[in-house]
């Protein structure tokens, strides 16, 4: 796979101590990333240049056009002129399946939903996750966003980044990915964690970024019960969640944290260890 940049150091001129002053700094790069099945564009996506084999198969999951990543017989990521096509081969029946419910949609950042063909769409019946039994403890919550916050080099570097994480508890961050579009990390972390063997039912997804329906939706579909954020949940993210039976958790600050949906999934140390005598 050809070697991308994921940052660009740059000229600037900051106000520091009431005075300006030349410097410079180091930026996250964002290319038009293309994803190509049987030869046709199906999604275009501005993303971080980075991890997009993961990022193909996340897609492909968080999208329903597989329900497994053996269903993709190979990936080839191609360097155009102007941004990366990632060409994507599927199996004959999942091929046959999108040939049929094709569609073309291209968006900015954090857009997530353009291209979509009706209100239907947008709103689309999110899977149930409410028989788990997956519990967190309170400190496990808080730990799971300390490690992500630890685990983000690319935003260490520009502070202008997403990030998504995998967390499983007693094992700790499985995975980590990131990405300058919030639903594109998420995608990634999709695609390096069920590509490693992972399921979505065995952790709790943790996200930099605030909740959206979109965010829910795709960590339903992978079946998570949890969700936890930095930043705050939308409304419509959080009836959704309820919905379907999600734990979402947000504005996660130290050992403090706000819980929207599920509450009951989260227990005391001292019922985590009864439970498991």
């Amino acid at each position: 796979m050809p070697d991308f940049s994921t940052s660009t150091k740059v000229p600037e001129t900051a106000r520091r101590n009431g005075r300006l002053t030349a410097g410079d700094r180091f930026v996250p790069e964002e290319t038009p990333v293309a994803f190509s099945y049987a030869g046709s564009t199906h999604a275009v996506m501005m993303a971080s240049p980075a991890d997009l084999e993961d990022f193909a198969v996340g897609f492909s999951l968080t999208e329903g056009i597989i329900s497994d990543p053996s269903e993709i017989e190979t990936i080839e990521v191609v360097a155009e002129d102007k941004g990366i096509d990632v060409q994507v081969r599927l199996a004959d029946p999942q091929n046959d399946a999108l040939t049929a419910r094709r569609r073309h949609m291209a968006g900015p950042v954090g857009c997530g939903l353009c291209g979509i063909e009706s209100i239907e769409q947008a709103v689309r019946v999110t899977p149930s996750v409410r028989s788990s039994m997956l519990t967190l403890t309170e400190d496990e919550v808080a730990d799971a966003v300390r490690l992500l916050n630890g685990q983000q080099p690319l935003h260490m570097v520009t502070r202008a980044v997403h990030g998504a994480g995998f967390y499983v508890p007693g094992t700790g961050l499985i995975a980590v990915r990131e990405d300058v579009g919030r639903h594109n990390a998420l995608d990634k972390l999709v695609g390096a964690a069920r590509r490693a063997g992972h399921v979505g039912s065995a952790g709790a997804v943790v996200v930099t970024s605030r909740v959206s329906v979109e965010m829910v939706q795709k960590t339903a579909i992978i079946g998570s019960p949890f969700i936890i954020a930095i930043s705050a949940p939308t409304a419509l993210a959080i009836r959704t969640a309820e919905d379907a039976g999600m734990t979402l958790i947000a504005l996660v600050r130290g050992e403090e944290f706000e819980i929207f949906t599920g509450a009951e999934r989260i227990v005391s140390g001292a019922e985590r260890r009864l439970g498991n005598g």
